[in-house]
């Protein structure tokens, strides 16, 4: 059964199991009536409705009122293609009993597509005793299951509950929406428990709720061993000399990592790269988490170059104000878009200062650099350096091991001026000219000029 969001469905394997009965846990606040409106709205019609029933957690009328306010709302499929009810009389009136009997009338009278109850765990409390409750959850699931009925169960479960409770036991699949705290930052994150009779995506995968509703960034983490063909023909670096020095250029799904310290050159680096690719045919995105649109702009116009240029995309962000996994789909999502070949991010430093788990970190930096290799999209990634004028480490992040070519830009003191210089360290399958060369930053952008002795 779709979701209605379909990187969540490919967590779940394809979707969930219909029939089978999917307990929806999570804190107040955490989404769980939302997720489960768009499940309603996705399945919904007339001929086999989606039905939501609401206990004595909520009212009806607060639910619909919030989902007002949402961009799958149809106002004219209400009471026809999804119905909403409540069991607040049943309840009062007969108790679980009646609820029982109310729940059978309904499906027994129209077959639907989902049957939501909001919230079940409302329903314990209403109960005499644990064994009451635990024989309608029984009485409940048999019945759902005999008519092949799809339910979702709501609760205001914490994941460390779950495990005593009889309603996970019973339920089919069990999905945990939960909030947690690193530092002053706020992220949410969905985990799948167990999904009977199909395989799911394990871990936590990082969520948002909006006015589409929840929007699910599945778990960066790829491992694919399977064999892909690269392109040979090089991709310029927009600098002839620095071609020579790394050999003819970057291949094709390479990844570089442009290290230096603050104003040495590494963004203007990048820009060039991403433009001179636009002129010579090969689209490529540069995302900036350091610079504002207006900052970066001033500088593309001051190369002389063209910000509205279609085969340029430029994105920017701040690093104070991102998700790190929507970051990362988004990105994905435009390098497919404008069919790029070419991708810089600048910088690393400003990524990771929006990751706060250092291991999760590495595991998106990998992931993105497989797929942009298996796509024979070349990448370019900038590190700032906290050294002026040497280098002593390449990386505090770990990712060096991971790039194709490595490029150390540095200050040199001369007199009583500064002067800048570059070094090719590292090229993969390539021979490289590793020397140091001055550099001098121009109005076309990074000019390469004589060796020169670093020391």
């Amino acid at each position: 059964m779709a979701s209605g969001q379909p990187r969540l469905d490919a967590i779940l394997g394809g979707g969930l199991i219909d029939p089978s009965i999917a307990l929806v846990a999570g804190l107040p606040g955490s989404g769980k009536t939302v997720l489960a409106q768009q499940y309603a709205f996705a399945n919904g019609t007339d001929e086999r409705p989606a039905v939501y029933l609401s206990t004595v957690a909520e009212p009806l009328s607060k639910i619909l009122y919030f989902a007002e306010g949402l961009s799958f709302f149809d106002a004219g499929r209400i009471g026809h293609s999804v119905v909403f009810d409540d069991l607040g009389g049943s309840l009062d009136a007969e108790g679980l009993a009646g609820v029982l009997t109310r729940i059978t009338e309904l499906v027994e009278r129209q077959p639907c597509s989902v049957l939501v109850i909001d919230s079940f765990r409302a329903l314990r409390y209403q109960s005499r005793n644990a064994g009451e409750f635990e024989g309608f959850i029984h009485e409940l699931a048999g019945r759902l299951t005999a008519m092949g009925t799809m339910a979702l169960w709501l609760g205001e479960y914490s994941q460390d509950e779950l495990a005593s409770r009889p309603e996970f036991a019973i339920a089919d699949a069990a999905i945990v929406l939960a909030t947690e705290e690193n530092g002053q930052r706020e992220s949410r994150a969905l985990r799948v428990l167990k999904l009977r009779g199909s395989g799911f995506r394990s871990g936590a995968h990082a969520y948002r709720i909006g006015v589409d509703g929840v929007e699910v960034f599945p778990r960066l983490s790829d491992v694919d061993d399977t064999r892909y063909e690269l392109g040979r023909q090089r991709a310029s670096s927009a600098i002839p000399a620095l071609d020579q020095l790394l050999g003819d250029g970057y291949w094709p799904g390479s990844a570089t990592l442009v290290i230096g310290p603050a104003g040495c050159g590494k963004t203007v680096m990048g820009l060039q790269f991403i433009f001179g690719g636009a002129r010579a045919g090969e689209p490529g995105v540069f995302a900036s988490l350091q610079e504002n649109r207006v900052q970066v702009e001033r500088m593309i116009h001051g190369f002389g170059w063209n910000p509205d240029d279609p085969g340029a995309v430029v994105l920017c962000d701040s690093s104070n104000d991102i998700y790190v996994d929507q970051w990362f789909y988004r990105l994905l999502d435009t390098l497919e878009s404008v069919r790029a070949r070419r991708v810089v991010i600048d910088s690393l430093g400003e990524l990771a200062a929006a990751c706060p788990d250092d291991k999760r970190f590495r595991e998106f930096v990998y992931s993105l650099l497989n797929r942009c290799s298996r796509a024979g999209v070349s990448v370019l990634v900038t590190v700032e350096s906290p050294e002026l004028y040497g280098q002593t480490r390449l990386s505090e992040r770990g990712v060096s091991h991971l790039s194709d070519n490595v490029i150390l830009l540095q200050y040199l003191r001369k007199d009583s001026t500064l002067s800048r210089a570059l070094t090719v360290l590292k090229t993969r399958a390539s021979d490289h000219l590793p020397q140091t060369h001055e550099y001098e930053i121009t109005r076309d952008g990074i000019s390469i000029g004589k060796p020169v002795n670093p020391v």
